[in-house]
């Protein structure tokens, strides 16, 4: 296939914000694909070469992008920047550079998807002293051969700043619009669910229907979308809602982690499917020398402890083995020990379709128990006041709260679904509001006084699950230190956009604009419907959304969620419901 119709069927979705139209243009072009080519444009429609959990990087700077595009445009690299400076987007520079040349030249080659493909391919691979030339020349090369259309977006796929709408729930609906049925979708997002490659699930549905969908299973090596837990006010209710009677574990404050371990291998993954080994290499160790199985996939929680006293560390403590420098010092300064509490796959059988308590009891068994290898702890509670008494046993060994596991025979592992099956009560639901808030960063203002001429505040957002689009919720400005607002710029400014992102809803307009990439854990005081906020817009009440007050930064960044991992608008919702409130009040 031509480069060019993709890049116009690329051009076509960034010209549209309704995700139904999206999805019938993906739907469209993704029918009429040569089948050996199917994946490998998924992945491109999302601005990668591969899969998430696969950790490797196009590696190009802006200044680069911009030397290959003066280097084939022939215009100075001053021009160049000039035009970067005023658009913020290596995309619309090579467009209109290119476009210029090509009013004076034919091209060279007509560019493929493969020859693309193995070009960025090439840019990635690409090592060494040299290696900074070698990517300029190949991106130069495909530009050379590039129309304005191609140019504009080869140069964000390599910047990462793709981002045309084509996220995964979309290209989900399209790939059943095109290949299956409306209610064919719930086993086709369970097949991404469990393999976390859209990539290979496109290609599997497009070669062999729902049938060849149905055979996909959780597999070694390919992580799993993480189940999740709802929220209630009280442990009387948590133990109601579970029929009067669950299994309560602690809820320990540390990073919660995948293990899938081979037999001669061990891989650890965070729940943004980001590798982790190298930062836990003595409980990858440890797993596998205690692992009675050839192959199983496990969850745990990895929890800072004190090697004198075996008592766990809070929360910041286990964040210095997410250094990307000093890992070795790391990891000899900081005792940690994972606390497993699911299993998910042994040996070829998916564990997910049984039981929690046949899970945990066959985890148990699957491993010596012992040293930095250890199982939450858990207990079956059949009263509101033996959960209390657990929940404050877990308060007391300095644990965040506890966790509700329904125990009938539905309580199968549901990757990548929220629902009642389990259910967390943290010590600080005691408060005015359940929970914190994990937020994705979409905007900044400028700051006065001792912030000016830094962000002095962030416009936040919570995720849409339904429609794909991030929807505002607050204005944030307490909780940083002088460290935080220093760092800002070098943590927010890659995702810098000249325009409010398509991926955005909001009607308060920063001073910058921000691709939604960084998500930071907030409180605040409660949630009120607000005139100015769009997340849940005319749900409750028309013309009002619904906002958070007097939010704060926790002074903790979530860099094991991305911003679709963050709290979503539903969740608000809830806990809006949960609190005691106003119904007509409205927060500014």
């Amino acid at each position: 296939m031509l480069y060019s119709e993709l890049a116009d069927t690329f051009d076509r979705l960034e010209a549209t914000g309704s995700r139904l139209e999206m999805t019938d243009i993906l739907a469209d072009f993704i029918r009429g694909v040569d089948r050996s080519e199917l994946r490998n444009i998924i992945y491109l429609s999302q601005g990668k070469l591969h899969p998430d959990f696969i950790a490797k990087e196009l590696g190009m700077a802006d200044k680069l992008v911009l030397k290959a595009i003066s280097f084939t445009s022939g215009a100075p690299e001053s021009k160049a920047e000039e035009l970067w400076i005023k658009t913020g987007d290596p995309g619309e520079v090579a467009e209109k550079l290119i476009s210029k040349k090509k009013q004076m030249t034919l091209f060279a080659e007509e560019l493929t998807v493969d020859r693309v493909f193995k070009g960025l391919t090439a840019i990635q691979d690409a090592e060494g002293k040299d290696s900074q030339d070698k990517k300029m020349k190949l991106l130069a090369n495909m530009l050379h051969d590039s129309g304005p259309i191609e140019a504009r977006y080869l140069c964000r796929i390599v910047t990462g700043r793709m981002r045309v709408g084509a996220g995964d729930m979309t290209i989900l609906d399209a790939l059943a619009l095109a290949f299956a049925t409306k209610e064919d979708r719930p086993v086709i997002e369970r097949a991404f669910n469990v393999t976390c490659d859209i990539g290979y699930v496109a290609e599997t549905i497009a070669e062999g229907g729902m049938e060849a969908i149905n055979k996909i299973g959780v597999s070694i090596e390919n992580p799993i979308k993480v189940m999740l837990a709802e929220r209630l006010p009280s442990v009387a209710e948590v133990v109601a809602k579970m029929g009067g009677s669950c299994a309560m574990e602690y809820k320990y404050d540390g990073i919660r982690v995948q293990a899938h371990v081979g037999k001669d291998s061990v891989k650890l993954y965070s729940r943004r499917w980001e590798d982790l080994t190298t930062n836990f290499p003595d409980i990858a160790e440890a797993l596998r020398a205690r692992c009675k199985a050839g192959e199983v996939i496990i969850e745990g929680e990895c929890v800072a402890v004190d090697p004198e006293t075996g008592f766990m560390l809070p929360f910041q403590a286990v964040t210095h083995r997410r250094k990307k420098h000093g890992m070795d010092e790391a990891v000899k300064e900081i005792s940690v020990r994972i606390f497993m509490f699911d299993i998910l796959y042994r040996d070829g059988e998916d564990m997910t379709n049984r039981p929690y308590l046949e899970r945990r009891s066959e985890l148990e068994s699957t491993f010596d128990i012992g040293d930095k290898v250890q199982m939450t702890t858990m207990r079956l509670v059949n009263s509101s006041e033996e959960g209390e008494e657990f929940f404050a046993n877990a308060i007391a060994a300095r644990c965040e709260g506890i966790m509700a596991k329904s125990t009938s025979q539905d309580s199968i592992y549901r990757a990548g679904s929220r629902g009642f099956l389990w259910i967390k009560y943290k010590k600080d639901y005691q408060q005015a509001l359940t929970d914190s808030f994990d937020l994705a960063v979409v905007g900044a203002f400028y700051g006065m006084g001792k912030r000016a001429g830094k962000y002095g505040a962030l416009l936040m957002a919570a995720f849409n699950s339904d429609s794909g689009k991030f929807e505002t919720v607050c204005k944030l400005g307490t909780g940083f230190d002088d460290a935080f607002l220093d760092s800002m710029p070098e943590m927010l400014n890659s995702g810098l956009s000249d325009k409010k992102p398509k991926t955005v809803e909001a009607e308060m307009v920063p001073d910058v604009w921000f691709q939604p990439s960084v998500v930071l854990e907030v409180v605040a005081a409660e949630i009120t419907l607000s005139p100015i906020h769009t997340a849940a817009r005319d749900v409750l009440k028309e013309g009002s959304g619904l906002g958070i007050r007097f939010p704060r930064f926790t002074g903790r960044v979530r860099d094991d969620k991305s911003p679709e991992q963050c709290t979503t608008v539903g969740e608000i919702i809830e806990m809006f419901e949960m609190q005691a409130h106003d119904s007509d009040g409205l927060s500014e």
